[in-house]
């Protein structure tokens, strides 16, 4: 059949309008295709650790998320029993920092919204909010997607590759068939935006918080917010036999935060919200000429805030090598192996891995256990060369240079 030459991208998230920015940069054309008619605000994602900041500083990205994020170079450990700090890390202290030796607080709505106005510009950009993922067919030359318009009408779009960006509940993995190994965790989380400033309860809150306690743990951290005068959020698992509305009502969540962080008056409750969460990766990135990235290819849960992170990497990681087999005529097929093999070993070996033993650190129970987990923290923090190691552990320094070192 004949094909465009580029590549059609399902989902205008972060990962799927970080990918289109990246390949445009490369010069390869594409067909960026959202369900939704913009961005979604409510957002879960908005820490961006120093591997992605070099990216979005690749990209031109990072004026604007400087301009519209927090910059957060501390992040701090707390015992909830005892309300002590446990162990401060500072990037800017490290040994050997990283160039951009901080956490970048900056939401998804934002990154994604950021792209796609310097999108819409482009040319070599055809822009697609509203519209639906039907079904898609591939042969040796390329994929036909058959996508719905905002009124459900059915319209053909061809290209050499489709790349599915559309988030856990992925339409593209689904009809691919890809096995989503792994599984998910029994208890809800609870998410609470709040618009206290906890900076004002003490030096022992930083932008970035961990809560340890016997399953009843809490991160903690600030983002600018819509306005800008910033925005608080609380994430805390939910018993799995506590139904959502009584997870929700006002006396609970005002006693959740209470526990935590103790404070005369109520708390300005903004939103919340209950989800489930998983720890899944799919059994491959890419099949012929369909290919995934994001929570499409993985799922993880949010203790570390590195979820969004690896689907930045793995869109700047594809892109590279579809321009390598655009322009310098490389072997597609080694290629999007060699991808699958060094994003899935990311994953599996490093936020997978990472995210399961950062949520079971904090929610341990065995007293013993619990109580040398927090002395082992307080050791890295006032060591040197562990406080640097746990560093670059918790800000996927480590796993991301392992994972680009895969062949």
């Amino acid at each position: 059949m004949s094909v465009d030459d580029r590549v059609l991208i399902i989902g205008a998230g972060p990962v799927g309008s970080v990918l289109a920015l990246a390949l445009r940069q490369a010069g390869v054309k594409v067909a960026l295709i959202e369900k939704l008619p913009r961005p979604d605000h409510d957002c879960r994602a908005a820490s961006c650790h120093p591997p992605t900041i070099a990216m979005l500083e690749r990209l031109g990205l990072l004026e604007a998320g400087l301009d519209q994020g927090l910059v957060s170079p501390v992040f701090h450990y707390l015992d909830r029993l005892s309300g002590q700090l446990v162990g401060r890390f500072d990037l800017r202290a490290m040994q050997s920092p990283p160039k951009h030796a901080y956490v970048l607080q900056w939401e998804q709505w934002k990154i994604a919204e950021t792209v796609l106005e310097r999108l819409q510009a482009d040319e070599g950009v055809e822009l697609l909010m509203g519209h639906e993922l039907f079904s898609f067919s591939q042969d040796d030359q390329g994929v036909t997607a058959i996508i719905g318009d905002p009124d459900g009408r059915p319209i053909s779009l061809t290209g050499r590759y489709l790349v599915g960006c559309d988030g856990g509940r992925s339409t593209v993995r689904k009809l691919a068939g890809i096995e989503f190994e792994g599984f998910t965790w029994p208890e809800r989380f609870l998410k609470i935006d709040t618009r206290h400033d906890f900076s004002t309860l003490g030096a022992h809150i930083s932008n970035r918080n961990y809560f340890s306690a016997p399953n009843d743990w809490m991160n903690l951290f600030m983002a600018r917010g819509e306005d800008g005068e910033g925005m608080w959020r609380a994430v805390s698992p939910v018993d799995p036999d506590t139904t959502d509305e009584a997870a929700t009502s006002a006396e609970a969540v005002e006693a959740r935060l209470q526990r935590f962080c103790p404070k005369p008056g109520a708390y300005d409750i903004v939103t919340t919200a209950i989800y489930r969460v998983h720890q899944r990766v799919a059994q491959t990135f890419n099949l012929g000429r369909v290919i995934l990235a994001g929570d499409a290819a993985h799922v993880n849960n949010p203790v570390g805030g590195m979820g969004m992170n690896g689907g930045i990497h793995d869109a700047v990681n594809l892109a590279d090598k579809l321009a390598a087999i655009w322009f310098d005529k490389a072997d597609a097929a080694a290629l999007l192996d060699r991808y699958t093999r060094q994003r899935r070993k990311a994953q599996i070996d490093g936020v997978q891995s990472q995210s399961i033993a950062n949520k079971t650190l904090l929610e341990e129970q065995d007293p013993e256990v619990r109580a040398a987990k927090l002395q082992d923290i307080r050791h890295a923090s006032a060591d040197p060369d562990q406080h640097d190691a746990f560093i670059r552990k918790s800000c996927m320094i480590d796993s991301f240079a392992a994972a680009e070192a895969v062949l």
